[in-house]
């Protein structure tokens, strides 16, 4: 078993490397400002006929997060696959660190990397639309950020290894890409929606990240939002670790281990 102060180093390095990375490549620099700033302009368009500004900060804050959910879905899906394509799935299987502990921070870079769609989509929405968003509790406001993008990051865990079979799992992620952005309430109150749907969008951890986020920035209380968030997010992780380990056993019972 890994010493506990070792893990953490293999954590911190790994997810240091793959952040410097991420941020380095022009499509992932791309997809995580322009992408994200295309669709939160459409949702500026449309709340901005309301002429009521609540309900633009109330776009402009879940419009931030929600690119942080669009960068992790449609990248972590396919991140053993491209794993696979360019020849390192096996090393780092065969690594004598648990493979799940290989994958956390590889998400987690991607879910930090985020915060570039945050800033710019919240910066975008300032200097276009107007739209200034009154942080009550900055301390509060970004420990709730950091909060949804852990929970995010981990969500991106169990797709990664959960999807890891399907020959076109990058399109999982396109999947659930739009669904999430409904469920988890970042543009759409969830009460909107009929009764169920409550009840689905409560296992989510970014919903609970999202109603956090926006208590701190109104001057509410989000202690509540961010622990249910941060223990789901940690549920989702569990799970993925017992995915990941499932997965492994198969492939080696079956000769798979390029998983093709």
């Amino acid at each position: 078993m890994n010493h506990p102060m070792s893990t953490l180093r293999l954590l911190v390095v790994a997810y240091w490397l793959h952040l410097k990375m991420i941020a380095v490549s022009v499509f992932d620099g791309v997809f995580q400002v322009i992408w994200p700033i295309y669709f939160a302009t459409t949702a500026f368009l449309l709340y901005g006929q309301s002429g009521n500004p609540h309900v633009m900060v109330y776009a402009g804050l879940g419009a931030s997060v929600m690119g942080i959910w669009s960068v992790v879905t449609t990248t972590a899906s396919g991140l053993l696959q491209r794993e696979r394509w360019i020849g390192t799935l096996e090393l780092l299987v065969a690594s004598p660190t648990r493979f799940a502990l290989v994958l956390v921070p590889i998400t987690t870079a991607m879910a930090s990397l985020g915060l570039l769609s945050l800033v710019s989509t919240l910066l975008w929405g300032w200097l276009l639309f107007g739209i200034t968003v009154p942080v009550a509790h900055p301390l509060l406001f970004a420990l709730a950020i950091v909060a949804s993008i852990f929970s995010i990051a981990l969500i991106g865990f169990l797709l990664s290894v959960a999807v890891v079979r399907y020959r076109t799992a990058w399109a999982m992620g396109n999947l659930l890409e739009y669904p999430g952005w409904l469920l988890c309430g970042f543009l759409i109150p969830v009460a909107l929606f009929p009764g169920w749907v409550g009840w689905v969008a409560d296992v989510l951890p970014p919903t609970w990240g999202m109603r956090a986020i926006r208590d701190a920035a109104s001057g509410g209380s989000p202690w509540l939002e961010i622990g249910v968030c941060l223990g789901l997010g940690l549920l989702y992780g569990a799970v993925g670790a017992l995915v990941s380990e499932t997965v492994l056993r198969s492939a080696r019972r079956h000769a798979t281990l390029a998983l093709t």
